[in-house]
């Protein structure tokens, strides 16, 4: 049976990154990530606000079912394919993710452990924490690069959409983690703790 890590923080607090080294860490022969950005709704299925902006930051935002049913499948052993989620960049072609059960499976995302499915299969939790501050620079840059928001779309959103969503649905989630990392300036210790104990799980 495959050991299952959940990481979850809010958006820009570097949950990517430090997945990413966590991988280097651990060897990528011995894991399976599974992102929960790959299971947004369509865009035209998303919530609209009151000022006529879809809300992509909401639990409902998610086919959680889908996502659920993949991760239940990967723990069980079965490979799971998925399309992947370009946050409707015209630019990007989404590509077939192939996702095949390792020794460590990761679940990646905002509400990774708002599900109470999920929760009951996970290992261990992981919570990665940054100053609001920090986060907001961090989003802005991400999103003016990777997905082409202009500035304004993205202050706007992250006012009316992020924050409250992380102060309603994923910092009640931190008191609950066996594990927060603090990722203000780096997290470079945390890493090495968390990667040798995750490696030891590895049979």
């Amino acid at each position: 049976m495959s050991y299952l890590v959940a990481i979850t923080g809010g958006s820009g607090s570097g949950k990517t990154t430090f997945l990413r080294r966590l991988i280097e860490k651990i060897g990528q022969e011995n894991v399976c990530t599974i992102s929960q950005d790959n299971y947004y709704k369509p865009k035209e299925l998303q919530a609209i606000d009151e000022n006529g902006f879809r809300n992509f930051d909401l639990p409902e935002a998610i086919e959680y079912d889908h996502f659920i049913r993949d991760v239940k499948k990967l723990k069980g052993g079965q490979t799971v394919e998925r399309m992947e989620y370009t946050y409707n960049n015209p630019t990007l072609t989404p590509k077939l993710l192939v996702f095949e059960p390792k020794p460590i499976i990761i679940v990646e995302g905002l509400f990774v452990l708002h599900y109470p499915e999920i929760v009951k299969l996970v290992n261990l939790k992981i919570f990665v924490d940054a100053k609001d501050h920090i986060k907001m620079k961090r989003r802005i840059l991400r999103d003016e690069k990777e997905r082409g928001y202009d500035l304004e779309d993205v202050l706007y959103r992250y006012e009316n959409h992020v924050m409250p969503c992380y102060d309603k649905y994923i910092r009640i989630h931190k008191d609950d983690a066996d594990i927060v990392v603090n990722n203000n300036k780096n997290f470079d210790i945390a890493l090495e703790v968390i990667s040798h104990f995750i490696r030891s799980k590895v049979t």
